[in-house]
């Protein structure tokens, strides 16, 4: 099977619809596939639902996205750094599930995992448990928690293989490798693609068995929050 496509738009050519449902990775402005978001804004699909930690910035990540109202719903966990998120949600043109991190990424590896459904503690007796189904087990409430199944996964990943074995680089890795998992179809860019075998099979963090298209591109790696220290 053909996994290597020249650019992100030939990646994606016949996979995306209006309404359809995405999983991005990244956490913040880290690990982004900032190279297939902006593919998807060249194409004007719009409608889309994305389960993704967080909505970028407002001209980066998926925040390119909500710029041009081509988003109908968030499914995240952390919606501090986006302005325009903001405004859309609170003007009621946004829709917004929130998820605790945690559980957002556990409902994306179940489904990659086939799971359809799991019990957690976190959220009871917040907002987060309105309308779930609530279990005891062992005198403890759990709350039922639904896996994601996604149309589409796209992620950054630092290396890969020619048959898509990935490597993520340190803290790059977050919400990738659950949001490639539970994708019917699963598009990486990376910034190398390496001849198949020259990975070593112990480092490699998610199998090519998840990928099905992948590209190689140049990367921006914004900082999200700079921060240093005064000049002495």
């Amino acid at each position: 099977m053909k996994k290597i496509y020249p650019n992100a738009a030939a990646a994606l050519d016949g996979l995306l619809h209006d309404g359809m449902f995405i999983a991005a990775g990244g956490f913040g402005l880290c690990g982004i596939p900032e190279l297939l978001l902006e593919a998807i804004k060249e194409a004007g699909t719009k409608d889309l639902t994305f389960a993704s930690n967080n909505a970028g910035v407002d001209d980066f990540g998926i925040g390119i996205l909500l710029q041009t109202r081509q988003v109908k719903k968030m499914i995240s966990s952390y919606v501090g750094e986006n302005a325009e998120f903001m405004r859309q949600y609170l003007s009621g043109e946004l829709e917004l599930e929130f998820n605790p991190q945690g559980t957002l990424a556990e409902r994306m590896r179940a489904g990659g995992c086939g799971i359809p459904g799991f019990y957690t503690k976190t959220g009871v007796g917040t907002v987060i448990a309105e309308g779930k189904e609530h279990k005891d087990f062992n005198g403890e409430t759990y709350i039922l928690e639904e896996g994601i199944f996604a149309d589409l996964a796209i992620v950054k990943a630092w290396k890969a293989d020619e048959t898509g074995n990935l490597v993520f680089r340190k803290t790059a890795r977050n919400f990738n490798p659950p949001a490639a998992m539970c994708g019917k179809t699963c598009v990486v860019e990376v910034e190398e693609i390496v001849p198949t075998g020259s990975l070593d099979p112990d480092s490699i963090h998610l199998p090519g068995i998840y990928v099905h298209r992948l590209i190689q591109g140049d990367h921006e790696k914004r900082i999200e929050q700079r921060t240093t220290r005064p000049a002495a």
